[in-house]
């Protein structure tokens, strides 16, 4: 049996959201097991106004993001203590082992962008990073 992907090319719509180990609600494009993709996945992640990720480390792949719209925060490095603020038509990579959590800078509206990574499972090496206790810090 012919694996998905393998010879012919393969068209994936996003229809249905999915809530991730990262507490966001993804759209999956592209993986393993939409596309049969070996080594890519690409989908769409939106961070509802106000909400943020739960902090969390990606262990052996790097991961691309493009911004579509909105302001986003990211905390990123031990203890979450370094921080870039991206917003709609940037780029963001992020090295495997790094902790990170993204942050909507809006309270009224979404933020939406692609996100691509170099494995095809999207979601099967992501770990929980509990960072440092930071007083007064939201």
């Amino acid at each position: 049996m012919e694996r998905p992907g393998a010879r012919r090319i393969i068209a994936v719509k996003p229809e249905r959201e999915l809530l991730t180990p990262q507490r966001l609600p993804y759209f999956i494009g592209i993986s393993g097991s939409t596309a049969g993709s070996r080594a890519l996945s690409m989908h769409i992640v939106v961070i509802p106004p106000g909400a943020r990720a739960e902090p969390h480390i990606h262990e052996t792949h790097e991961t691309a993001i493009y911004v579509l719209q909105g302001r986003v925060e990211t905390r990123h490095g031990e203890g979450l203590s370094e921080s870039i603020v991206s917003e709609a038509g940037d780029f963001l990579f992020i090295p495997p082992g790094v902790p990170h959590e993204a942050i909507n800078l809006s309270a009224t509206e979404p933020a939406r962008a692609i996100v691509a990574r170099n494995d095809a499972g999207e979601q099967d090496k992501v770990r929980p990073y509990p960072p440092r206790i930071r007083s007064g810090a939201s």
